[in-house]
């Protein structure tokens, strides 16, 4: 199949995830064309089947703002046409959706047909998506697109409430990591340079934004490492980042944390951690907490959205309700006390994380598309 994948190109979970899909597309055979402003992050094109198409917009002086959406459907008419295109798939329902559908009447008067798949990520429904005017369009382009797919059942269940005008079967892939990638050996000798003395490591990796609550990641840390020895490491930047150097002064933790900013694969900082805080108020998955779990790092986290469909309690990690700081303290302290303990919920981890291997998801993108297409 010839593929046009649409998405952001940043480090937030959609981006992530739509690249390594297309990546692994790709070396399973198929034809894959990247269309977005700037190149994914974390895209490379080792495989020959890949492809990436840069949409432009120039400025131009009757706009306050840039009409992305406008440019988006043309490069889309553009790749389609010239590249032959299949199919094309979505990610995130605006502006790309929309565009997707533009794009698609255009190219029918041409005589062209090409069907689109949309994927919601989460923000796209759970937070831009309650602003009552974005309500039509969002609902419109769902409902025309030729098939749905939403990463949890927590999200498609949010997607018809905030939108009960919708209509459209969605179907749920949950999002992935491929294993292999996390078989990283030799941790020892990385994990003293944070933890000279043998501290425990705890991690953070997100965008630093309000619903990540990073706040309270620094006050379970701060309540942990006054029961045991113990390393933060915070992976990630973003608008709340001056507000989290100001509050670990407050809490004079600053000399236990180390920010290493944004990092295009987390792979190697997770190998050395112990435990991975995820203290959101909302996530529609949790691919962090995946990505730590693949890296045998049980997690403590939020039960909000879809996590609990990815971190199970009790046994990959523990979840308590948002805000509530002193049971995350609690079951991260019984975690990290004991070895034994650590030993058996880092194996549970990685044998949970086991279930969302690209291996298993993958075949169902690939059946999506063949019913799309009417294979």
């Amino acid at each position: 199949m010839k593929i046009g994948i649409v998405c952001y190109p940043t480090f937030g979970g959609s981006g992530v995830v739509a690249t390594e899909l297309g990546t692994a597309l790709a070396a399973k055979g198929h034809q894959v064309h990247f269309i977005s402003y700037s190149q994914p992050v974390r895209l490379d094109f080792f495989s020959g089947n890949l492809f990436y198409h840069e949409v432009s917009v120039s400025d131009y002086p009757l706009f306050d703002y840039q009409p992305y959406e406008l440019v988006l459907s043309s490069k889309l008419v553009d790749v389609v046409k010239y590249e032959k295109l299949d199919l094309l798939h979505v990610h995130y329902a605006i502006p790309h959706a929309s565009a997707a559908y533009m794009a698609k009447q255009i190219l029918a008067s041409q005589g062209i047909n090409i069907p689109f798949i949309t994927t919601l990520h989460g923000t796209d429904i759970t937070l831009v998506g309650k602003d009552p005017s974005f309500e039509p369009v969002i609902t419109f382009a769902i409902n025309q697109s030729d098939a749905v797919t939403a990463v949890s059942q927590s999200l498609k269940d949010d997607t018809y409430i905030n939108f009960p005008n919708v209509k459209k079967e969605i179907h749920v892939i949950p999002n992935f990591i491929c294993l292999d990638d996390y078989k990283i050996e030799n941790r020892h000798c990385e994990k003293k340079m944070y933890a000279p003395n043998g501290e425990r490591i705890l991690i953070h990796v997100s965008n630093f934004r309000k619903v990540k609550r990073v706040e309270d990641v620094l006050h379970v840390f701060d309540k942990v490492r006054k029961e045991i020895p113990a390393k933060l490491i915070l992976v990630g930047d973003g608008p709340e980042r001056a507000n989290i150097e100001k509050l670990c002064r407050e809490l004079d933790t600053c000399k236990d944390i180390k920010s290493l900013g944004k990092i295009v694969n987390p792979e190697q900082i997770l190998s050395i951690a112990d435990l991975f805080l995820l203290t959101s108020e909302t996530e529609s998955f949790g691919l962090a907490a995946l990505e730590a779990m693949a890296s045998k790092v049980p997690v403590i986290s939020s039960n909000s959205g879809g996590i609990p469909e990815v971190n199970i309690n009790g046994y990959s990690g523990y979840m308590s309700n948002v805000g509530d700081v002193d049971d995350m303290a609690k079951n991260a302290l019984h975690i990290l006390k004991d070895d034994a303990t650590l030993a058996t919920f880092k194996m549970n981890a990685y044998e949970q994380a086991q279930k969302f291997d690209i291996t298993k998801i993958l075949p169902m993108y690939e059946n999506l598309y063949n019913t799309v297409l009417g294979k």
